[in-house]
């Protein structure tokens, strides 16, 4: 089938996860996305997570559908290499520290004398202007200074973090979203700008900052800082997660007001359902504590399993909190095309079916197939550059 994005030729020079997620994204949709890494150990993410063999899963993930090409950019005939790809390209993606390409006479300028209608995509700690634009940083630097770090955890405990480089997923995600904003603006015969003018700049921090609803808004209102409240939501009620007679874990969100009552009877406390002064999630709110016990005293009586054909039969959202094994086992990601297998190198004697994540958005009522996990160093190399003068 013809895809999306078909015909579009994105350059690649990012590694870790922020950059290789816009890619992944494009290349999902039909793109040719040509990923330029370094000789020797390529992207560190190769290495990341990994428990055997010689590439980790993690970087089969983030970087499927793509191609790989080695190439030195910090010398000349590097270089000269990759501008001669950007000739051959729509899209270009780094996320070096500001200042890196410029070094390496691979900037904006370099860029767009190579094409002048190449967009470019650039992800960076904190953005390519500002008094913070060359400091160097990470996800979990951008999730402190974003704002989400500050409301991850328990409020007598100092800040957690979610166990995935979240920071670095949703910056990918505007960057290729960026990407499509620049592409649609060139297809509707927009205005021809300099390249300067049309940089797609992605910090970070601000990636993070953009997810916070109305964390400053809410500050600058009423003066509210809002604070870790563990597994709950600040000013919602009844919502968490409450643990099962057979151990496992539900997340119940009952905090729409019609959603309450029925909940309440759910769970046999017709008292609290009747009770006028939690008819509002402000009155619910104030008295959490005395809702998360009686639920939890509830939840403790029957098995998980239990719990959530009570809650569905009463229409209340319920859902269980779910390990990789959980996911692997379930229908709906099943039904969906969500685990998708692929025959690995896992370090053993013989390759292995591996479950990879499917791709995100459906397009029809099915994940669009992958067509290929993240590729061996240098897998392409030899194909993209003898194939140059073609393209």
């Amino acid at each position: 089938m013809r895809l999306p994005l078909d015909g579009l030729r994105v350059l690649e020079l990012g590694n870790y996860i922020a950059g290789p997620t816009a890619g992944r994204m494009l290349a999902d949709f039909g793109a040719e996305v040509i990923k330029v890494e370094r000789p020797g150990k390529g992207d560190e993410l190769r290495n990341w997570r990994l428990y055997a063999g010689e590439v980790s899963m993690l970087f089969r993930t983030i970087n499927r559908n793509k191609k790989s090409v080695v190439l030195d950019l910090k010398t000349p005939e590097g270089r000269d290499t990759a501008l001669d790809l950007v000739r051959h390209c729509d899209v270009v993606i780094e996320n070096f520290r500001p200042g890196t390409l410029e070094r390496w006479q691979l900037g904006p300028a370099e860029l767009e004398k190579a094409n002048p209608d190449i967009i470019l995509a650039r992800i960076s700690a904190f953005g390519q202007t500002g008094p913070l634009a060359g400091r160097p940083g990470f996800a979990a630097v951008a999730e402190a200074m974003g704002g989400l770090r500050n409301l991850v955890g328990e409020a007598d405990r100092p800040p957690s973090r979610v166990g995935v480089s979240l920071g670095d997923s949703v910056a990918g995600l505007y960057a290729a979203f960026g990407v499509m904003v620049e592409l649609f603006q060139r297809q509707n015969g927009g205005p021809r700008r300099p390249l300067s003018e049309r940089v797609v700049d992605v910090a970070l921090h601000e990636a993070v900052f953009s997810m916070m609803e109305s964390l400053v808004p809410d500050y600058e209102a009423y003066g509210v800082e809002r604070q870790r409240v563990g597994g709950r939501m600040e000013g919602i009620a009844p919502s968490n997660a409450y643990e099962c007679l057979d151990g496992a874990s539900v997340v119940i969100a009952g905090n729409g007001d019609s959603i309450f009552r029925r909940y309440m009877l759910a769970i046999g406390r017709p008292d609290l359902a009747d009770d006028p002064g939690l008819e509002s999630n402000a009155g619910r709110w104030a008295r959490r504590d005395e809702l998360d016990d009686a639920i939890a005293a509830w939840t403790k009586t029957l098995t998980r399993a239990e719990v959530l054909k009570v809650l569905d039969e009463a229409g209340v959202p319920a859902g269980p909190i779910y390990t990789a094994a959980d996911i692997r086992a379930d229908e709906q990601y099943r039904e969906r095309g969500m685990i998708q297998h692929f025959s690995v190198d896992v370090g053993a004697d013989e390759p292995a079916e591996v479950g990879f994540p499917g791709i995100v958005p459906l397009i029809g009522p099915r994940s669009l197939p992958v067509r290929s996990i993240g590729p061996d160093l240098g897998a392409d190399t030899d194909d993209v550059l003898s194939t140059l003068e073609t393209r």
